[in-house]
């Protein structure tokens, strides 16, 4: 029976992995530690490995899967960045990863985002719970009637162009293809600065590439309007976080939600509680009251999990049969800009 060790297991992995492979009975065995150079030897004898986003997928790990006779690579998202395709492709790796699953998820996120960043509600729920019922430093704004940039109009842009849409925004995008649904929504394609200088929200929902990271830095932020909000629920590499936080002491930013962070991977995902938090650049990030940090939860809903695990265990299925997949991530159909056809 094919065999599959799975990387960065938390209890609801294995529940909805576990769920999807009831009918086709591949051997999942579950590791709660993430892949890295010293946990590669595990996979040895396994012929496939399936990993999360900050599971590290470097040449010489992809070098250690191949030796211990690991064939297929499954990643449990749609995002790629953490994965060197060159290596893969060299050494013969299949790489196939989750193409969609619930772009509503993120949209409605982000949006569930913005409303507690824009209306204070993380700080009305905490006062409220101290007994205080005041209500100074909560003002915000109709979001009604507002300019909302989108960057990255793909599936989860769309779906959140929807919604704000739906709030009576106007709507300006950003993207190298104009969606035609966006247009029909009434979204107006523009270049970056003309987005960043008229929006009072600025939501990114672009995949990371060697072209979008760091999209958002000290020149960027520059052109954002005076007391803009700004969302990321995408990578968090598309900011750079030292340039961010000196927006923020300038007062160049209203506010700002974080879904990622650039540096994560050694914090999202476990419980920190009782120790000491050493990265100083996030711990300053939590020291602004206008910035609001979640763990890179916008995925995270019954139907996007189903989704996952359910092409996860496609994906296998397929490798094994030698079908055609679109999930399946080849060096040569990737486009310059890192996004391969049909894509997010």
């Amino acid at each position: 029976m094919f065999r599959v060790l799975v990387f960065s297991t938390r209890p609801y992995d294995r529940h909805f992995l576990e769920a999807a492979n009831a009918e086709a009975g591949y051997r999942l065995h579950f590791l709660e530690p993430a892949l890295r150079p010293d946990t590669a030897p595990l996979a040895a004898g396994y012929p496939a490995v399936c990993c999360f986003v900050d599971d590290e997928l470097s040449a010489p790990v992809l070098t250690a899967l191949h030796e211990g006779g690991t064939r297929l690579v499954l990643l449990r998202a749609t995002g790629f960045n953490n994965v060197d395709l060159a290596a893969a492709h060299r050494l013969g790796l299949t790489v196939m990863r989750v193409s969609h699953y619930s772009p509503e998820a993120v949209a409605e996120f982000a949006v569930g985002l913005l409303l507690t960043l824009n209306r204070r509600i993380h700080r009305a729920y905490n006062r409220v719970r101290e007994g205080n019922f005041l209500l100074d430093n909560l003002l915000g704004m109709d979001l009604h009637g507002k300019t909302v940039g989108i960057i990255g109009t793909g599936q989860i842009g769309r779906a959140f162009a929807r919604i704000m849409a739906g709030f009576g925004c106007r709507l300006l995008a950003h993207d190298p293809v104009a969606d035609p649904e966006c247009a029909a929504l009434g979204v107006r394609y523009t270049d970056l600065t003309t987005l960043l200088q008229s929006a009072d929200v600025v939501s990114l929902h672009t995949p990371l590439t060697p072209e979008t990271h760091h999209l958002i830095d000290a020149d960027t932020l520059a052109l954002m309007k005076p007391g803009a909000l700004l969302i990321n629920t995408s990578r968090g590499a598309l900011i750079d976080t030292a340039a961010l936080i000196e927006a923020l002491k300038q007062h160049r930013i209203g506010a700002v939600a974080l879904d990622v962070y650039e540096e994560e991977s050694h914090l999202f995902f476990q419980n920190l509680s009782d120790q000491i938090i050493t990265d100083d650049v996030f711990a300053r990030l939590l020291s602004f009251p206008n910035v609001l940090v979640t763990g890179h939860q916008a995925f995270f809903t019954q139907e996007a999990l189903t989704a996952i695990a359910e092409t996860t265990i496609a994906n296998i299925g397929d490798f094994i049969a030698e079908r055609p997949s679109a999930n399946r991530l080849d060096p040569q159909r990737v486009q310059p800009s890192g996004v391969p056809p049909a894509s997010e």
